[in-house]
């Protein structure tokens, strides 16, 4: 018994050690701070010509200069503050100040972009991060692959007063998006998609009500970064099914094995996300696990969630090797998943790859085909996109979409427990599905409108009550947020409206209280026919001051229309982002909120 006390308390003490180290690595070291870890931080600036003073332990000015300038010349973000990236950069590099001085470029002008700070007037704000651009004698590689797609643009009500798009739950567009802040890399303007930055954060949004399957929130408040438009929010909260009352679940780990796999951010990452997956699935629940990599193979099929050891030393004996063969690793998932089907249960894959696939059907196109396919058989397919420098969101993106599931971008252990976790009942219980929404606008009290995301999820307004054209699906305690910028009726806005003179005529006849209404169809998760809910807003929604919800938003989109360079984006900056979200009280005590306000600080610091 003492024994075994005494290796309790070795365990523990080596816990509170690694805790304690990992604290230290994670922190972020900055104006203010001193010891003996800024003293190392002086100490390399000045061995790499960049402090001209001896050491003394004290972040001051001078420190956090040079740190920019060490940022700068090594293309980083210039924060001026020692996070992670910073300091292993700082530990590794050889490269002096005097040395980076004398590369010579060809173009003159790059030169000078390069070297003189990339000031936000510099650079392209579609790519508000440094380039990260090679060295003489370098080849930077990468093969990442975005949809690109333009912003949405204005639209006259007079000429369409309907606005059709399907539901999107997405989150990874946020997730790629801080993983590259954090590491100082340029962001891909079509790496940001505005509703998946929106829907990646939690909003006090009503719970459903009158056996309905969500709960719907509208208000309309003052642009922002237009003082002649108005912002339009509408919310959606899913009805969350409790854990003793959710079914079972029939599961296939479908895992990219090829050698783009390799690393502690891909494959290690996968497998250390389904081991903790496990803890959270009931002992009778089904696992299979499918791998993929020249060829695929069956490591594990049907076994009891509850046989843990077995799945978690299948799991770790899977290694990175070989070409890509996803479909062929695909069309056994869902045999096998079909194999299991549990009627009324969760039957659902969850792919974890780079979306690298060379083998086998490769094209975005052929692999949504594909997958839209197998759909029809009530299994659904989730997507853990992992790495960088070979990420095809695009395919990611498009196998998602068609196989009626979510796509999730995973950066961390942190995000993998939100996916499979936190928010695991999204991840795998649908509460509707084919779910679309149409804005019905009063040309009366709105005159012109812009759907502001959801881009490749817009539909034709004949296709709203046609069940046949697929919508998107909702989870367990999802949240959906779209916002519209809307140009009331009186507003002198000009964005090439064009009208017809018989509207204008049935609008001066019917101007009334409504503004606008908002229509909803949705499907049960079996069912075959959608059900219409409809939510007039009405001149009690409109009010003069932004609610915490809507300020959010507005930081959110603003800071994302920044990122992709949009036209419509007015008067928005950094600071006005940053401004917004802090002055929310959501923010205080909830972690992804305060995450992203430290995420607008670095990008505000670096104009």
């Amino acid at each position: 018994m003492k024994r075994m006390t005494a290796i309790i308390l070795a365990v523990l003490m080596v816990l509170s050690t690694a805790a304690c180290v990992l604290a230290e690595e994670n922190r972020i070291w900055s104006r203010g701070d001193s010891g003996e870890k800024v003293t190392w931080i002086q100490t390399r600036l000045k061995e790499l010509e960049y402090l001209d003073r001896d050491p003394d332990g004290v972040f001051d000015e001078a420190t956090e200069n040079a740190l920019k300038m060490f940022q700068r010349d090594n293309g980083l973000l210039q924060t001026g503050m020692a996070d992670n990236t910073t300091m292993r950069l700082l530990e590794t590099s050889t490269q002096k100040k005097s040395d980076i001085a004398r590369y010579v470029y060809e173009d003159a002008c790059e030169y000078e972009a390069a070297c003189d700070g990339y000031s936000m007037k510099t650079m392209s704000t579609a790519a508000p991060m440094l380039n990260n651009a090679a060295m003489p004698g370098q080849t930077e590689w990468n093969t990442e692959e975005f949809t690109t797609f333009e912003s949405n643009r204005f639209l006259s009500v007079q000429t369409s007063p309907l606005s059709t798009f399907a539901a999107d739950v997405d989150t990874s567009s946020y997730a790629q998006f801080r993983r590259r802040v954090l590491n100082g890399d340029r962001v891909p303007a079509d790496c940001i998609r505005v509703e998946e930055m929106l829907n990646y954060f939690h909003y006090d949004y009503p719970q459903p009500k009158d056996g309905e399957p969500f709960g719907v929130a509208t208000e309309i408040a003052p642009c922002p970064w237009n003082a002649k438009t108005k912002l339009l929010l509408i919310g959606l909260q899913a009805a969350e099914v409790k854990k003793e009352e959710r079914p079972g679940h029939n599961l296939v780990f479908l895992i990219d094995t090829s050698g783009s796999m390799f690393g502690s951010d891909r494959l290690d990452l996968v497998k250390r996300a389904f081991m903790m997956l496990l803890d959270e699935l009931d002992p009778d629940d089904t696992v299979s696990i499918v791998a993929y990599a020249s060829q695929d193979r069956v490591v594990l099929e049907g076994v009891r969630a509850g046989e843990k050891t077995r799945i978690m030393e299948a799991l770790t004996e899977l290694e990175a090797h070989g070409s890509t063969n996803g479909s062929a690793g695909i069309t056994r998932a869902y045999e096998i998943a079909a194999k299991y089907y549990r009627e009324g249960g969760v039957n659902r894959i969850l792919l974890a790859t780079d979306g690298d696939l060379n083998v086998g059907v490769t094209s975005e196109g052929d692999l949504a085909r594909m997958v839209a396919e197998k759909r029809e058989s009530g299994i659904s397919l989730t997507c853990l996109g992992v790495g960088m420098g070979n990420y095809k969101d695009n395919r990611m993106e498009a196998l998602a979409d068609y196989g009626n599931g979510n796509c999730w971008y995973i950066d961390s252990i942190y995000e993998a427990r939100k996916a499979l976790v936190t928010e695991g009942g999204g991840t795998f219980i649908t509460v509707a599905k084919d779910v679309k929404i149409q804005v019905d606008f009063n040309p009366a009290k709105v005159k012109g409108y812009r759907l502001i995301g959801y881009e490749d999820r817009l539909m034709a307004a004949e296709d709203f009550a046609n069940d046949e054209k697929d919508g998107g699906e909702i989870g367990s305690g999802h949240r959906m947020t779209a916002l519209y910028e809307i140009v009331p009726a009186d507003s002198d806005f000009e964005f090439g409206e064009s009208g017809s003179r018989y509207q204008n005529a049935q609008a001066a006849e019917n101007g009334g209280t409504e503004w606008l209404t908002v229509a909803i169809r949705a499907k049960e998760p079996e069912g075959k026919e959608s059900k219409l809910y409809e939510y007039p807003v009405q001149d009690d929604a409109v009010s003069e001051t932004l609610s915490d919800n809507m300020m959010f938003a507005a930081g959110v989109a603003e800071a994302a229309m920044l990122l992709r360079g949009s036209e419509w984006k007015g008067t928005s900056d950094w600071h006005q982002a940053l401004e917004l979200v802090r002055g929310c009280q959501s923010v205080k005590g909830d972690p992804y909120k305060e995450e992203f306000v430290y995420l607008l600080t670095l990008l505000e610091r670096a104009q």
